[in-house]
């Protein structure tokens, strides 16, 4: 086999399996990127009503990916925790589905 066949068949085996899923605790909060705003910031439609511009974290920032609709969980700042936040986890295309479930 060549390895996009490879890579493909590995993708959807990880799609299909069951993993924890991280939920929020504290003021954590389930959110949809809706718009890269580049420099590693994005807007996030939160589901407690904000709109929050977020961003990944440094320690995040290598090997955290988002693209727009991903679903991820955001930590709120201490100070202006209403229109700002960080990235701290995206889920995976089962984790959304069992969200949503």
């Amino acid at each position: 086999m060549n390895k996009k066949k490879e890579e493909a068949m590995r993708q959807q085996q990880e799609a299909l399996e069951i993993q924890r899923v991280k939920l929020p605790r504290g003021k954590q909060s389930i959110g949809v990127v809706e718009m890269r705003l580049g420099g590693g910031r994005m807007r996030v439609r939160c589901y407690d009503g904000h709109v929050r511009v977020c961003r990944i974290p440094g320690a995040l920032k290598r090997r955290l990916w988002v693209r727009e609709n991903d679903i991820v969980l955001v930590e709120p700042w201490e100070y202006g925790g209403e229109e700002k936040g960080d990235v701290i986890y995206k889920y995976r295309l089962s984790q959304a589905q069992w969200l949503r479930r």
